[in-house]
């Protein structure tokens, strides 16, 4: 059993076994085609804040002129931000829009979440919200912001590991795996009153908890009956089932887009790997990802159910890979010098977060997994910074 939770860790929890040196801030470029425009605002805020979000962009490349679109944003209330987007030197409008958000710096996210839509077709991504592990306080903590790290607040002050949060659908809830108790537990968070509760806490370790897309169910890995194994609850915790048993060792269980498969994490083939299976129960079976020996932190495109996201040993280190279920294909879709692991999907199923970590620092990058770049969005300020889960807009 002790094997047996030292592999759980290693996997449900996010921390693979090598790390390399500590490079700093890297943003890596890869080639792909882009989209020239030009972004601009009367207002220096907004200015900035659009130029931040436009260049992260993996579609997109910002020019001082001559773009294919100008896009310009003017404020329009405490809560309202209207662009208009225009087109070719004759200046052509395209589109315009005002969107309201909770503040003028969400109004601004949301209203370049408009202008991507209009200029690529990709759904925009921008006003979404993160929740994370953060350490600035020395600790492993929940915090949340936006994606630009704006509005970041701090919801627990527990002063134990904290591990894996994982937002519900509708934002109201976060559910987390902590050592409150000195075993790890599975606990939510409320975000309307702060309330901690407990979800799962049996004997052994419980770990990994889940949200169904509906936010009706949760996955999770509990040991409780002698082997780690994949069990689905409702929503309070209770009507547990249990949905594997093996002699192996299960962890990171994903929901598909539609609620009805699971992808989990499984030593069964001597390593982790890749296993899809029913959320009836059934056998589970594996997924050819072929390109790697440890194949593990799987995450399921809701805007593309094609596309699979997971971490993937490389040499003594780990980078981001793709496992495409039409093609039956993977490829490693990061360049990071340092382990890239943890990744998350954005919206528009071609970005996702994930954690870039060397020796003694982790942060958390947006990664464009068609062409490779990769932008920094955590501050150094915040200190470690990890573990994050994306919610859309």
């Amino acid at each position: 059993m002790q094997n047996a939770f030292r592999f759980l860790l290693g996997l449900a929890l996010a921390t693979p076994l090598f790390a390399q040196r500590d490079i700093g801030i890297v943003d890596v470029v890869g080639d792909t085609t882009t989209i020239p425009i030009t972004v601009s605002s009367a207002s220096p805020e907004l200015q900035n804040l659009a130029l931040t979000a436009f260049g992260a962009h993996g579609r997109y490349r910002v020019v001082a002129s001559g773009g294919a679109y100008a896009i310009h944003f003017t404020a329009a209330g405490p809560t309202q931000v209207s662009v208009a987007i225009t087109k070719g030197s004759a200046g052509a409008v395209v589109a315009s829009e005002t969107a309201t958000g909770a503040n003028l710096r969400n109004a601004l996210l949301r209203a370049a979440d408009f202008a991507v839509t209009k200029t690529s077709g990709l759904r925009g991504f921008f006003a979404g919200k993160l929740a994370f592990v953060g350490e600035k306080t020395g600790r492993t903590e929940i915090y949340t912001s936006d994606l630009f790290f704006g509005e970041v607040l701090k919801w627990t002050n527990d002063g134990k590991q904290i591990l894996g949060p994982r937002w519900a659908p509708d934002g109201s809830k976060i559910v987390f795996t902590s050592y409150r108790t000195s075993f790890p537990d599975i606990y939510v968070l409320e975000m309307n009153n702060r309330r901690i509760s407990l979800l799962a806490s049996f004997k052994g370790t419980n770990s990994g908890g889940r949200y169904s897309p509906d936010g009706s169910r949760v996955a999770m890995v509990l040991s409780g009956e002698g082997n780690p194994e994949v069990y689905v609850g409702n929503a309070q915790g209770r009507q547990i089932r249990r949905l594997t048993n093996t002699p192996s060792i299960e962890a990171s269980p994903t929901w598909s887009p539609d609620g009805s498969r699971l992808v989990v994490v499984s030593d069964a083939a001597g390593g982790p790997q890749l296993y899809m299976m029913s959320v009836s129960g059934g056998d589970m079976s594996r997924l050819g990802t072929n390109i790697s020996r440890y194949c593990a932190e799987p995450d399921w495109s809701l805007a593309d159910p094609t596309k699979i996201v997971f971490t993937a040993g490389v040499g003594k280190g780990y980078q981001v890979a793709i496992f495409d279920l039409a093609t039956k294909v993977s490829k490693i879709v990061s360049k990071a010098p340092t382990d890239a692991i943890e990744p998350m999907w954005m919206a528009d199923g071609r970005h996702v977060i994930c954690t870039f970590r060397a020796a003694n620092t982790r942060s958390l990058y947006l990664l464009d997994t068609e062409s490779g770049k990769a932008t920094r969005l955590s501050p150094s300020s915040l200190g470690n910074a990890s573990s994050a889960s994306y919610l859309m807009p």
